[in-house]
């Protein structure tokens, strides 16, 4: 089966300049991981939900403590609550983030023509859970885990020559 019989026909996509407010809307409203990213009719980036939970990683606490001083015990709280506080400023301020500033810029595409089975291996491949689907350099789809497990299941012994 080839990649066009199983892929999401128009894809829902976001702008470099979308905020990650309106990304997080799309992606809640139409039930989806991931947004092809699109400066014009150029594909550019992937905004994923990888890419969002990323954001919120804090600096961890030094794994070099060793029978720690009295000025280390006291230390570790307060790094850590520097760390909360970093976190709760960026989450304030996440919203108000380009879409560009967070996507994932290289981006792993199939093409129309390609088979299921090569794309699946693909997305193993480079740990993706999707692949916006190229028509030349025109995105025309996106093929995700789902589309794939949704095409292999419909397929019947009696169509596989079609």
């Amino acid at each position: 089966m080839l990649v066009k019989n199983a892929m999401t026909k128009d894809p829902i996509v976001c702008t470099t300049e979308t905020s990650l407010r309106e990304a997080v809307g799309l992606m809640r409203m139409h039930h989806i991981g991931g947004l092809p990213v699109m400066e014009g009719t150029e594909l550019v980036g992937m905004l994923t939900e990888s890419d969002l939970i990323s954001l919120l990683e804090t600096e961890r606490i030094s794994d070099d403590l060793w029978l720690p001083s009295p000025f280390e015990i006291i230390e570790i709280p307060i790094r850590e609550y520097i760390n909360w506080e970093k976190t709760k400023h960026a989450l304030r301020n996440i919203g108000d983030m380009k879409a560009n500033k967070v996507m994932t810029h290289r981006v792993i595409t199939a093409t129309e023509d390609m088979d299921i089975e090569s794309a699946a291996a693909l997305m193993l491949k480079e740990g993706i859970s999707r692949l916006p689907v190229m028509r030349k350099k025109k995105l025309v789809g996106i093929l995700t885990r789902a589309d794939i497990i949704s095409a292999v299941g419909s397929s019947h012994p009696a169509n596989e020559g079609s």
